[in-house]
């Protein structure tokens, strides 16, 4: 693998800039995450609690997704993107202000969370329509989408294992602090960045009722965007359930602790981290739609697995390789829609995706730990990869009908490659 193909977009500054920014703070951010599961399970004991905890903190993506997106369409991102990280900024001091001064209940914790989530519903869809502003060839689109992934996992790998020991070491609060530390980085880049003056495209003066309703027929009615998203939300909602239970395995299943945690967090990151540099050393989009089912079978293979151990030490590889699963099938569906969506309803396309993506997330939380009481928790995951590979093999079944799909939107944009093979 060609190490020039792999970070190619870096070669455009702007993307340089907000690369390296973003790398800081999404570490912080996975910090705090992982504090925000080990502090609600130590109060609680609860499994129950722990997944409303994970469902309040992105029910408002899912909810107010759609309208984000119509805004990203119409306003300057990267203001937009100043704003949102800024309120970021802002929900992790005051973790950390209840926290030292030990007045932080579980309830102020769904309270803050659903803060964040609302501040996330926006931030999300216009960072992802944000790409295609910093990359002036559009050849490295698709390479700055998985170099993106590539960022994120790298702090899924970093942030829980550093969080995991700062836990241990000093508590919960060191996380919530270092996380709004690491806004700086991110909000130094967005200003530093030499941008062209933005211009309205003149739908601006449009209802935003009217463009919604425009995005989401869109969305409806050309199949590959649809069909791509019903597979994308159901990874999504056993991967938020996964998530959910990790404290629930890491201390009753493996008794171990914090670190425990840490270390199958950071597994599963590795895995999604190889599985984004996988995707940006693709020279070509072609054939990503093999990927995508190949890859829903295996995350969900891999839930089953993880499911039904009890060793810490089978647990980890394991989850590597679900975490490539689902990396791998969640990024390739970003970058198809991406190549194939019109520009002037990006914004409002990658705003269902994040619905799908992050949206859902919290329904499988909840799900998962109302199930984990009844069932328990290695049965709820074992009904969740099943989902996932009963889906992956529906999405096959049509992925022939697919290029049909596929077929006229790339004779107009002048491409003769086309993704899903």
């Amino acid at each position: 693998m060609n190490i020039k193909t792999v970070f190619r977009a870096l070669r455009h500054k702007n993307y340089r800039l907000f690369f390296a920014g973003q790398s800081i703070s999404l570490i912080g951010t996975w910090m705090q995450q992982i504090a925000v599961s080990w502090l609600v399970y130590r109060m609680t004991n609860s499994a129950f609690l722990l997944g409303l905890v994970g469902f309040s903190s992105q029910i408002s993506t899912f909810l107010l997704a759609p309208l984000a997106g119509v805004i990203a369409d119409r306003h300057h991102r990267r203001r937009l993107l100043l704003i949102t990280q800024a309120l970021a900024m802002v929900q992790a001091i005051i973790l950390y202000v209840l926290y030292v001064t030990h007045t932080i209940t579980v309830t102020e914790i769904i309270l803050l969370s659903l803060f964040l989530g609302a501040v996330n519903a926006f931030d999300i869809p216009v960072r992802q329509a944000f790409t295609v502003d910093m990359i002036n060839d559009r050849e490295d689109l698709s390479n700055a989408i998985a170099l993106n992934s590539s960022m994120v996992n790298a702090a899924r790998l970093i942030g829980p294992f550093v969080g995991g020991v700062l836990i241990a070491l000093f508590g919960e609060g060191t996380c919530f602090l270092v996380n709004a530390l690491s806004y700086i980085a991110v909000l130094f880049s967005l200003v530093m960045m030499t941008l062209p003056r933005w211009e309205h495209s003149g739908r601006h003066k449009e209802s935003v009722v009217l463009q919604l309703r425009e995005g989401f027929f869109y969305v409806l009615h050309f199949m590959p965007i649809r069909t791509i998203l019903m597979l994308l939300s159901v990874i999504s909602l056993v991967s938020g359930g996964v998530q959910a239970m990790m404290p629930v395995f890491a201390r009753d299943i493996f008794h171990g602790g914090a670190r425990a945690l840490g270390l199958l967090m950071a597994a599963s990151g590795l895995g999604a981290l190889t599985g984004a540099i996988y995707l940006a050393g693709r020279r070509t989009v072609v054939g990503l739609g093999k990927v995508i089912a190949y890859t829903a079978v295996l995350f969900g293979c891999g839930v089953i697995i993880f499911s039904r151990t009890s060793l810490l030490m089978i647990a980890m590889p394991v989850l590597l390789f679900s975490g490539f699963g689902m990396m791998v099938q969640m990024a390739s569906s970003n970058i198809i829609l991406q190549t194939i969506v019109e520009e002037d309803k990006r914004g409002r396309v990658m705003s269902f995706y994040t619905m799908a993506f992050m949206g859902l997330s919290p329904f499988g939380s909840l799900f998962s730990g109302v199930l984990a009481v009844k069932i328990g928790a290695n049965n709820t995951l074992l009904g969740g990869g099943l989902f996932c590979i009963i889906a992956a093999i529906v999405f096959a079944l049509h992925l022939p009908k697919l290029r049909g799909f596929i077929r006229p939107v790339y004779i107009k944009k002048g491409i003769i490659i086309e993704p899903i093979h």
